[in-house]
């Protein structure tokens, strides 16, 4: 990580590399040799990644860019990149500090401040907010104050993705200037961290030494292929442990799967995301200071990735009609790896749970089925059940129909005639007029007529 300092002082000091923590020591170049060391340490880069790992999986509110992106630019997009990242300042109270860095993407990525992880409006009267047309962005303030001292972080971010950067801004109160400039030869000062030097040669207040300590830790782990695995602890210690991770005996290095980071309550974490064969092993924390070191172990286990096959239908849902009153069953069958939720409803009308008269069954083997018993009028209209996993969702739909149950004519029961030796009696009793029968025209016979008649 780079680091600069203010043009105002920056003729006054030189960069100087620590051989082990892997931080930045900002150093006085004065008279005789003394020093004034600045420390981008560990723990707090580790801070740092902690703040842009959360900001980037995080919702943020709308940017205030004028920046717009549609769905056909999503399609043909680039990532967001830094062309240049933010760097760290060091400097006295009251000073101006200008944050830049170059934003490169397509479409353009909207913009996003952050100050320990809280946004910063473009409206803000302390912050200026800016962007120039080659992309380049600026977070400026005229007068540093105490207050600002902190982690300031830019977002940016398209359809594409998500990428972050922070700088560190330490600001210093004016008089620690003054009396800078008037310390003795020779003499070192150390601001913002105690140091058994700091104090008289013949003060006799030693300081104390507590090897670190675990708090927290987890214990073994089983994770799925490709997910996200998560290990925090936290350790207790002075002076402030340090701690590396190891993997079956190897340090692990942060790279873009392996991120270590530490939020602000203490808590160390070791991120891996996605995790893959290659990290299952035994894991080993490792926290030491100047009066010892202590370890923890965890086995990680990781799991095959379960197969993913979306939902399809062996058996569709069929158009059915039932008569009014009478029961009905609306049926299919689906497949699908893992086995898919299911959800019935009609027209917008969602079925959540079973009724007196609706009910919703399925099995193990990917049968489903609606039974609605009695069929009503309005119980008419189409059915949809759609069956959803997590690679993806299909539906299946279908009419009832209901009719009017058909009912016979009420006729009038035929009469029953009692036996009758009378062959003519029995048919008038049957309701027959048997001379309209023979006479329809109601006309005499004629004189020398022949009727014959079976019945007679």
């Amino acid at each position: 990580m780079s680091l600069c300092v203010d043009v105002h002082t920056k003729s006054r000091y030189r960069l100087v590399h620590s051989d082990q923590s892997g931080a930045w020591e900002l150093a006085d170049k004065g008279t005789h040799g003394s020093q004034k060391e600045y420390k981008v340490s560990s723990f707090e880069q580790r801070l740092i990644s902690e703040i842009e790992f959360r900001l980037e999986r995080s919702p943020v509110e709308e940017s205030d860019d004028d920046v717009q992106h549609d769905e056909e630019s999503a399609a043909k997009g680039v990532a967001p990149s830094f062309d240049q990242k933010l760097k760290h300042y060091k400097v006295f109270e009251g000073m101006p500090v200008t944050f830049s860095c170059k934003v490169m993407g397509d479409p353009k990525p909207k913009v996003y401040w952050f100050k320990d992880g809280k946004q910063i409006s473009k409206r803000s009267e302390h912050y200026r907010i800016s962007r120039d047309a080659d992309g380049t962005c600026y977070l400026h303030t005229a007068a540093a104050s105490l207050d600002d001292d902190g982690n300031y972080t830019i977002m940016a971010g398209n359809p594409e993705g998500r990428v972050s950067c922070t700088g560190r801004m330490m600001v210093q109160a004016v008089n620690q200037r003054g009396r800078s400039q008037r310390s003795t030869p020779g003499h070192m000062r150390r601001p913002r961290s105690r140091s058994r030097d700091s104090g008289d040669e013949n003060d006799n207040i030693q300081e104390r030494h507590f090897r670190p300590h675990f708090l927290q830790a987890p214990g073994d782990l089983i994770v799925q292929e490709g997910r996200l695995c998560r290990m925090d602890c936290k350790v207790s210690g002075l002076p402030t442990p340090d701690l590396i991770w190891q993997l079956n005996g190897q340090t692990i290095r942060p790279d873009s799967a392996h991120k270590m980071l530490v939020r602000e309550n203490g808590v160390h974490s070791l991120v891996i995301e996605p995790v893959t064969s290659r990290d299952a092993g035994i894991y080993t924390c490792i926290a030491s200071n100047r009066a010892g070191q202590n370890s923890f172990n965890l086995e990680l286990i990781v799991a095959a990735k379960e197969m993913h096959k979306a939902p399809s239908f062996v058996e569709k849902l069929q158009n059915t009609t039932v008569a009014e009153g009478h029961p009905v069953r609306l049926e299919c069958r689906v497949a699908g790896v893992p086995y898919p939720q299911i959800f019935w409803k009609r027209e917008n009308e969602s079925f959540t749970h079973n009724t007196d008269r609706i009910s919703m069954h399925q099995d193990n083997c990917g049968y489903l089925c609606m039974i609605i018993q009695p069929a009503m009028k309005e119980d008419a209209g189409w059915y949809t059940v759609s069956a959803k996993n997590e690679a993806g969702i299909v539906s299946s739909t279908a009419r009832l129909d209901v009719h009017a149950q058909w009912q016979q004519p009420n006729l009038p029961k035929p009469k029953k005639v009692r036996p009758s030796t009378s062959r003519y009696a029995a048919l008038t009793e049957r309701g027959l007029d048997v001379k309209a029968a023979f006479f329809p025209d109601s006309s005499p016979l004629q004189p020398g007529g022949l009727v014959e008649s079976d019945d007679l």
